[in-house]
């Protein structure tokens, strides 16, 4: 009898936590609940993917010489539209030159002895510079940077500057404001815009009856203009205002920051001075993003977390407007850590299990002023839903960042991992994609926003497999690789040049970064005849601005050598160090016998294809890899640059590489069809 109570009290307890775990877990974000697709039996693994292992040339962490010059910018270099450093897709790639000389130089290339040579007069690439010594040109930050200001930090609050000295009159700053309705809030959704109109009026009062209005909402009122003028073209500032973008940009800069100072910052308990911040932020962290941006962020997650952001305001008694507006500044934090941490590495500060704020709930600014506020989300398109699209897809790009590290250690499965990429595509669509309406401009917005982001998780997972260098990546890998960085770039151009996405253009380079454009160069430089080649090479031609009459061959090639020769003077000005075990492995690695990988692939599944070894994958291994500093002391003749960082070899350790992944093909061919993913060449 005795033993019996005690197994019913035990079993009674056991649901007791059961039920309280759930209970915690919906009250949070649902949509993260661990898929069923996760917990699978997994079939015995193919033998053409034993040996499948992630790059050990690109790695999470970086390490520069002490004698490095840091009054060279750390923003990169420009290649055409895009911007490319020492952290490429999140990793730091010290050998990215090496890498590319590679590329260049394998014999598996197919080459167009026709089109070789150099260009003939009328097809001049009129950008590419190779062995030129105006270094600044190209190192230079480009025209949407905007390099943030620390002095409103270590502001005593008492600065000489009048608001007078920085504030427009009120026509211009309403038409900035309208601006801002059109162009910044729908994306970067961080004010309730009832209350803040009522801010914004009170605002006026003060300053047109001599007033000084308080500083937080000195400084919420400067951040929505600034971001503002930010959002609108050269052109059209010019002709509205007749100044130019920079000066006016400069203008409102100075005075966001001098309002924050005002508003102690740096020791604030007021959202409202918070709320400011982060709208600071928000045009400041797109496309070029420096290790002060990066600094900046930090520092605000740690403002927000002393003052509760991470708890959700529901349980402290806030209403549904204060709740609402503390969910918005908290996960618009959330994607400037993911974004800084992409640019400058190396990790996501915040993690999904130490904050238990709720997103937003999907309805218009009004209803939360309503005598019934809703207390669930609408299921149709309302203010917030595109902000909450992004808000979403960053969140589940945190637990991609999370589970890279894990796959690597095999804690868990190539096919989990993907599986939740695919479960959470099939969760927003059935979300979102019902009621979207692909005619009005920002609901198409929304549909190519939520496309990209999914596609960049595939990116995200396997572009280090794609240069696995024991065994070519399975073609149905490299299938997917290829279709989800086609449509990143043909998305992204949409965003670009579509004119009815125009009003949201500005901050197309936040979402997305045209990285996938180098990962489908040297595809395609490899694999010339693949199907989606023509699509491809409209989308590489818009992205390095090519001209697209110049044979594919030479322009890639053209493309490649300019990367590499580019990437060779950053990483010697930057003075990169690479771990010492992997200069070992560049050294000493001894790949297998094709005959060897042809005896494995027998046990494949038919469907996986085998074809032959691309650039990115090295066929030969580490030991073909020339030396860096061959090429980039020829360029660095005709400049001031040295190559000693290069030459230098360092004892940085670093793990060794990890296991491959572990793919269940059962559970893979109902996550992605056979037929859709095979490989096909013209």
């Amino acid at each position: 009898m005795r033993l019996t109570e005690i197994k019913e009290k035990m079993g009674s307890l056991e649901r007791v936590l059961e039920h309280d775990v759930a209970r915690k877990g919906e009250m949070r974000r649902p949509w993260k609940a661990e898929p069923k697709g996760d917990h699978v039996d997994f079939a015995p693994e193919p033998e053409d993917e034993k040996d499948l292992e992630p790059t050990p040339l690109a790695v999470t962490d970086a390490v520069y010489d002490d004698e490095a010059d840091d009054d060279i910018a750390d923003l990169g270099f420009a290649m055409g539209r895009m911007r490319l450093s020492d952290r490429i897709g999140g990793f730091f790639r010290p050998k990215m030159t090496e890498e590319m000389t590679a590329s260049l130089h394998d014999e598996n290339v197919p080459k167009n002895t026709a089109s070789q040579g150099s260009l003939p007069p009328e097809q001049p690439f009129p950008h590419f510079t190779p062995n030129s010594s105006s270094y600044s040109k190209f190192l230079a930050p480009g025209p949407t940077y905007i390099a943030p200001s620390s002095s409103f930090f270590f502001s005593s609050g008492q600065n000489s500057a009048s608001l007078i000295d920085f504030l427009p009159s009120k026509p211009i700053a309403d038409r900035l404001l309208d601006q801002y309705w059109l162009a910044v809030n729908p994306l970067c959704r961080a004010v309730h815009k009832p209350s803040f109109l009522r801010r914004y009026s009170s605002f006026w009062v003060d300053v047109e009856a001599g007033i000084e209005p308080p500083g937080s909402v000195q400084a919420v009122v400067f951040a929505a203009l600034f971001s503002g003028v930010v959002s609108m073209p050269d052109e059209a500032v010019l002709m509205q205002f007749g100044t130019t973008k920079k000066d006016l940009v400069e203008n409102f800069q100075m005075g966001t920051e001098t309002a924050l100072g005002r508003a102690n910052v740096i020791r604030t308990t007021k959202v409202e001075t918070l709320q400011a911040l982060v709208m600071y932020m928000i045009p400041l962290c797109r496309g070029e993003i420096s290790r002060s941006h990066s600094a900046l962020v930090g520092t605000a997650l740690r403002i927000a977390e002393c003052m509760g952001l991470h708890r959700d305001g529901s349980e402290y008694g806030f209403g549904p407007v204060e709740t609402h507006v503390r969910r918005l500044i908290w996960y618009q934090i959330c994607f400037l850590d993911v974004r800084t941490c992409e640019a400058q590495g190396p990790r996501p500060h915040i993690r999904a299990d130490e904050f238990d704020t709720q997103f937003p709930l999907n309805v218009d600014d009004d209803e939360l002023e309503s005598a019934n506020p809703p207390t669930v989300s609408a299921s149709r398109w309302t203010d917030m839903t595109l902000s909450l699209i992004r808000m979403e897809g960053n969140e589940m790009c945190r637990v991609v960042w999370v589970d890279r590290p894990r796959l690597e250690k095999k804690k868990i499965s190539l096919t989990a991992v993907l599986g939740k990429i695919e479960n959470f595509r099939k969760t927003m669509e059935a979300k979102y994609f019902s009621f979207i309406n692909d005619d009005i401009p920002v609901q198409h917005l929304g549909r190519q926003i939520c496309e990209i982001l999914y596609r960049r998780m595939h990116i995200m997972v396997l572009h280090r497999y794609h240069n696995s260098v024991t065994y070519q990546i399975p073609d149905r890998l490299r299938q997917i690789i290829i279709n989800s960085g086609t449509e990143i770039m043909e998305r992204g151009i949409q965003i670009d040049t579509l004119p009815i996405l125009s009003p949201w253009a500005w901050y197309s380079s936040a979402i997305q970064q045209y990285h996938s454009a180098l990962l489908l160069l040297m595809e395609i430089f490899a694999h010339p005849n693949r199907r989606e080649a023509d699509r491809i090479w409209r989308c590489l031609d818009y992205v390095f601005e090519i001209p697209p009459h110049v044979p594919k061959d030479q322009k890639g090639r053209w493309v490649m050598t300019e990367v590499r020769d580019k990437m060779g003077i950053f990483i010697a000005s930057r003075k990169v160090m690479a771990p010492s075990s992997m200069l070992e492995r560049i050294g000493s690695h001894s790949p297998h016998t094709a005959s060897t990988a042809s005896t494995a692939s027998t046990s494949s599944p038919p469907a996986v294809g085998k074809v032959s070894r691309s650039t990115g994958d090295f066929a030969h291994g580490y030991s073909h890899i020339p030396t860096q500093h061959a090429h980039v002391a020829s360029i660095n003749s005709q400049g001031p640059m040295t190559t000693n960082a290069v030459e230098r070899q360092t004892t940085v350790p670093m793990p060794p590489p990890p296991a491959q992944p572990e793919i269940d093909w059962h559970e893979w061919d109902k996550l992605f069809p056979p037929d859709v993913n095979a490989n096909y060449l013209a």
